[in-house]
């Protein structure tokens, strides 16, 4: 049985009281309680903030480019499915340059659990707005104000069926371990949008503008309900609904795959010939 400790990665160069503390501690939470070894989840991560995040866990790790963490997530999938495989990114690493790859991952539904920084700035290159960032926000780079309208990730998983959509709150620790247990659970790919404040550079969207908008939605609530999830999905502003807004049952990528469908590639005969008289097909 592992403890918090096992988990722990190199010192945290995050902002003082930056959210990301805040997700780093709910997934070693999580982690926790579903009784993971280190050596049994691989994290992926991307450039930026929330591309930090596995440095500061013991796991398996794959760094890479900036918006590229899903196509590493799934190949690792498609290779390893007895793998637990995590996907870190920031909003504008995710929903920005790797926007083409979260809408595909999500419509060929590969098992991989996405956690998207969601903190509505571009915080590592110093406060540029993000796709997230609302209306009429100034920066430094957009001194009019953002024109773009804001995006919506919620609204957009739901349209695309995808598996499983929630959103969490970097400063409710124990309501946003839940949802990634849940997340890990689930069959199937999992976005879990975490609003975090950016202490620095978004002086806007605070703890405290979160904690005056979010209210848990309803027990009564069916996440199966794909138009009522919609529905929710599109609230915004004074409202905003914090946990499972959707999900489903369908069949993930890795089941659908003949030739992996049994066993995963990492554990099926490997014939160095073969892959030779291959390679001689394409000179």
């Amino acid at each position: 049985m592992p403890t918090l400790d096992d988990y722990k990665g190199q010192s945290p160069a995050w902002c003082p009281g930056c959210g990301n503390f805040g997700i780093l501690r709910a997934f070693k939470e999580a982690a926790l309680e579903l009784a993971i070894e280190p050596h049994q989840f691989t994290v992926v991560s991307g450039i930026g903030q929330a591309g930090k995040l596995p440095h500061y866990l013991r796991c398996n790790t794959f760094n890479g480019l900036h918006g590229r963490t899903l196509p590493v997530a799934t190949g690792l999938r498609l290779a390893n499915h007895d793998m637990l495989v995590v996907a870190v990114a920031g909003d504008g690493d995710c929903y920005g340059e790797g926007g083409n790859h979260l809408i595909h991952a999500m419509r060929r539904n590969i098992n991989v659990k996405l956690l998207v920084h969601n903190n509505q700035i571009y915080g590592l290159t110093k406060g540029q707005p993000s796709p997230t960032s609302m209306e009429g926000m100034v920066a430094k780079n957009q001194p009019f104000g953002v024109f773009a309208e804001q995006l919506n990730p919620l609204a957009m998983a739901v349209a695309l069926d995808c598996s499983f959509v929630a959103r969490g709150f970097a400063g409710d620790i124990g309501s946003l371990k839940d949802l990634i247990k849940e997340a890990i659970r689930h069959k199937g790919f999992a976005l879990i949008d975490i609003l975090q404040p950016c202490i620095t550079f978004n002086k806007i969207n605070t703890f405290q503008w979160y904690k005056e908008r979010m209210y848990p939605v309803d027990s009564a609530y069916d996440p199966f309900n794909r138009v009522e999830a919609f529905r929710k999905a599109l609230e915004w502003g004074e409202r905003i609904p914090i946990g499972i807004i959707y999900k489903n049952d369908r069949p993930i990528l890795e089941e659908r795959i003949p030739i992996i469908k049994e066993k995963a590639l990492v554990r099926q005969p490997f014939d160095p010939s073969k892959i030779e008289a291959t390679l001689k097909e394409f000179y």
